[in-house]
């Protein structure tokens, strides 16, 4: 796994963006998964620079690696949140009557394949995993 880590700081982001770009780029991977993985990646790193550590700052690791799947790993030491526990937003509900938040959590989760979080001593670390279809061949 290839990994980068910065200080989680939404300034950071184009660096995030790059980092998974190039690797999923030189893996083969279709301009379609690409745009899904870096806009899930965008997200969750967003939320990390928000919220992971408060008023302090912090940092973040960004793991990659492509095999049969795309996988994007977070890690901070940040408050604990585990993301996947969050209530699925009521999309039918017009933006006045709709509670604010869950919509970032809610797209990542409809980008890729699988989100799992785990906690790891003081870690929160989020994995997205995207099934690698190959692009395809023009003629």
């Amino acid at each position: 796994m290839d990994e980068l880590t910065l200080d989680a700081r939404v300034g950071n982001l184009n660096m995030v963006i790059r980092f998974i770009s190039e690797r999923l780029e030189a893996a083969g991977c279709s301009m379609r998964q690409q745009a899904q993985m870096t806009m899930a990646a965008e997200e969750v790193f967003v939320n990390i620079a928000r919220y992971a550590y408060g008023q302090k700052s912090g940092g973040a690791t960004v793991r990659v690696s492509v095999g049969d799947e795309i996988t994007v790993e977070f890690e901070d030491i940040g408050k604990p949140y585990n993301p996947i526990d969050t209530r699925v937003p009521d999309i039918t509900a017009g933006p006045e009557e709709r509670e604010i938040g869950g919509l970032g959590v809610f797209m990542v989760k409809k980008l890729t394949d699988k989100v799992e979080y785990r906690r790891e001593g003081e870690k929160n670390i989020l994995t997205l995993r995207k099934i690698l279809v190959p692009a395809p061949v023009l003629a």
